[in-house]
Formats: structure tokens, sequence, C-alpha cells
């Protein structure tokens, strides 16, 4: 006599569909951590560049800008880039983020740009101090979002004594202010 042992089709086929329920259920809470990632990671990148153009100010005692790339628009991304202020003058630019996708920075916030001017950007002086195109302290904060998911926003914020926060609304309602 033989003893048959191992699952029948009737078994493996109540493991699927129970692996497949399981799935079902933990993909948003997955794609919302994907997007918290996301979002984080960009920020996180954002103010390292405002660093790096801070450090190379101070480094170079030159004016040293973190600018979008093209258009005024964030979106396009951001550089990081000498100041010519002497005629000939190459520009130098040193880092540069090409692609902020599926991120995005939302209409809200300053955005960086100065009281009198739509210019966007932060110029930092040979002393490391954060001022707008036009020598006025910048003191604001750019808004992300994220396209996945619209209920994700992140705050950017530079302070008046150059520190830098990232705020998440959902959490920080009071400081993201």
């Amino acid at each position: 006599m033989t003893k048959d042992t191992g699952a029948s089709l009737l078994e493996l086929m109540a493991v699927i569909l129970i692996v497949a329920i399981l799935a079902t259920i933990t993909m948003p809470a997955l794609r919302h951590q994907v997007a918290n990632r996301e979002i984080d990671t960009l920020a996180r990148g954002f103010i390292a560049h405002a660093h790096f153009a801070r450090h190379q100010a101070l480094h170079l005692g030159e004016v040293v800008y973190l600018a979008p790339r093209f258009d005024n628009d964030w979106n396009s991304g951001w550089e990081v880039k000498t100041a010519c202020a002497k005629k000939p003058c190459a520009e130098k630019v040193w880092l540069m983020h090409k692609k902020i996708a599926p991120v995005f920075v939302k209409h809200g916030g300053k955005q960086f740009s100065g009281p009198n001017s739509n210019q966007r950007g932060i110029l930092f002086n040979a002393a490391g101090a954060a001022k707008t195109q036009h020598g006025g302290f910048v003191a604001n904060r750019l808004v992300l979002g994220h396209i996945k998911n619209q209920d994700i926003e992140r705050h950017l914020i530079l302070g008046s004594g150059g520190r830098w926060r990232i705020c998440n609304p959902q959490i920080d309602s009071k400081s993201c202010r």
C-alpha cells in the first residue's frame, strides 16, 4: 500500500486565495509608504544641496546660487552654480538635480522668491547667509506634494537663522505654520 502525501489542489487554491487577499489589503499601505519615502528622499536631497551651496560660498568667498534649472520652476529640477559678478566670467555648475517626478512643487509658500520679484532661488553670500537675488533675507518655504498620493505633503522651511526643517503637516500641524 502507498500513502499519498502532499497537498490537494483544493488546499493549494485556498492558500493562494489567502495570499491574494492579504496582498490586496496591504498594497495601499505599501504604496503610501513608498510615496512617503520618495518625498522625504527628495526633501533631504534638496537640503543637502542647499548645505553644499552654502559651504561652497564660504569656502570660495563668493556668491553661490541654488536656483531652478529652467523657467523659474522648481519642478524642472535645480542647480548649484556660481554667480558671475565680474566680466568675463564662466558660470560654474557643481550640482544639478534634473527631475523631481513623482514628487512636485505645489503652489503655496513663497518658493524662495524675493519680495520684490518673482525670481526664485537662494543666494548664499560669501559669509554663508541665505538671501534673495536682490539681497533680502530668505526665510520662507517650498511645499512638496506627491503625484500618486495627494494627501502627502512636506514643507521645506528655511528659518531666518539659516536652519532647515522638513515639516509634515499631517503630523506637525502647529510647527508647519
